[in-house]
């Protein structure tokens, strides 16, 4: 097989001296990370360690900002929030990692979106358009690591950004293309091997099959491990390996 993607994780998701997952492990396996920013999970301080740990493993960073809700992880539901606020909440965190970021000579690449915020980007499409415009106004390179068949791929395309198209090897989908909610049987994937299976028929065929059996084409730039998911280093190494036993080039996207 002919093929490359990339391999991203969310880390940096501990909050003082609480951790969660094995960070500087997993920053040896993937190939791009996303931090959260303080407001889902995270501290200036993590941040920071976070950034170093990636630069020194040579992992392409990213901001990954959620709502204001660490004691719900940023999943919980939420509403009332008009988009421009929403979209505040996303410029206030991305600018607060790019700065601690450039203090160790990093340049963040992307934004993507954590949990409930993601979940309301990827179906509405004025909550999508006002990331857009927002990522647009703090750096038109940063690339939207988004779902793959979201509403935040086209904001995207209308606001000139660069979209990668994200999948997630670890988690259950629906038969329109959204992920399942986590309470949901089949919403999490724990099996190494049906993960590198799953991930394979991904890069392999463009498409994810629905917890119903149903075959739902989807591009994919980026695949992603969770890094709070019980087993993740192991999923993670699996993953990679089984890849590139198959043929797949694992880089980050855009690198050369």
């Amino acid at each position: 097989m002919t093929a490359r993607v990339d391999l991203n994780s969310d880390l940096g998701e501990g909050f003082g001296p609480w951790r969660m997952g094995d960070d500087e492990q997993l920053l040896q396996v993937v190939t791009t990370t996303s931090i959260a920013c303080g407001f889902h999970a995270g501290d200036p301080v993590i941040m920071a360690r976070t950034v170093a740990l990636a630069r020194r493993h040579g992992v392409a960073v990213g901001a990954h900002p959620g709502t204001l809700d660490l004691y719900g992880f940023g999943r919980r539901r939420f509403s009332g929030e008009p988009p421009d606020e929403l979209a505040t909440m996303v410029v206030y965190q991305v600018g607060a990692l790019g700065a601690l970021a450039a203090r160790e000579g990093v340049r963040l690449r992307h934004v993507k979106l954590h949990g409930a915020l993601s979940n309301a980007a990827a179906v509405d499409v004025d909550l999508a358009d006002a990331v857009a415009e927002a990522i647009c106004a703090l750096d038109p390179l940063l690339a939207w690591l988004v779902p793959s068949g979201s509403e935040m791929g086209l904001a995207a395309q209308r606001y000139g950004l660069r979209a990668v198209h994200e999948v997630f090897a670890d988690r259950g989908y629906d038969d329109d293309g959204n992920l399942l909610l986590r309470d949901r049987p089949g919403a999490l994937l724990t099996d190494t091997g049906e993960v590198v299976e799953r991930a394979l028929r991904i890069v392999e065929a463009g498409a994810v099959v629905s917890v119903s059996g149903r075959v739902l084409p989807l591009r994919c730039d980026s695949l992603c491990v969770h890094g709070d998911t019980p087993g993740a280093l192991a999923t993670a190494r699996g993953l990679r390996a089984g890849l590139e036993a198959a043929g797949v080039t694992v880089a980050a996207f855009g690198a050369s």
